[in-house]
């Protein structure tokens, strides 16, 4: 008896086929591209600015800025959040008292008829103990003369 795991079989109906046609093409290819790209700007920013009469600083500048550029993009979306975020607030605070108010006033018209739907349930077997606790005492009464 043979004891081997066997792995299974890569299909190789049309759909497997295609997707892995698709997978070269969409995500291989380009990540391949931009790293190409990214790789040859490297080299062509690093002969331009490290040549005997290529300015530094200029390139320096030019990096600074362009980092730049993001982090102000990042701090206008969280501006703009929080600037929604005050007037959404401001607008409920406007609101909510008023409303507020009421619910306070229904939630005190609710513990009424809560206590009292308490007290109804409890008043029969209360009242079914005190019987019980009556007719103890009558019969200890009438057992000891």
């Amino acid at each position: 008896m043979n004891m081997k795991a066997e792995l299974p079989r890569q299909p190789d109906h049309y759909s497997y086929q295609l997707h892995r046609k698709q997978r070269v093409t969409q995500i291989v290819l380009p990540v391949v591209i931009g790293a190409v790209l990214l790789l040859g700007m490297t080299v062509l920013i690093s002969f331009a600015t490290f040549k005997s009469s290529g300015d530094v600083g200029r390139w320096a500048a030019i990096s600074t800025m362009w980092l730049s550029i993001f982090i102000l993009i990042g701090g206008l979306i969280i501006l703009a959040v929080l600037i929604g975020l005050i007037y959404l607030m401001a607008r409920a605070l406007g609101g909510l008292p008023y409303y507020t108010g009421i619910a306070q006033d229904y939630v005190f018209i609710a513990k009424g008829y809560i206590l009292r739907g308490a007290d109804m349930a409890v008043k029969p077997i209360l009242a079914i103990g005190g019987f019980i606790e009556q007719a103890k005492a009558f019969f200890e009464r009438i057992s000891n003369p």
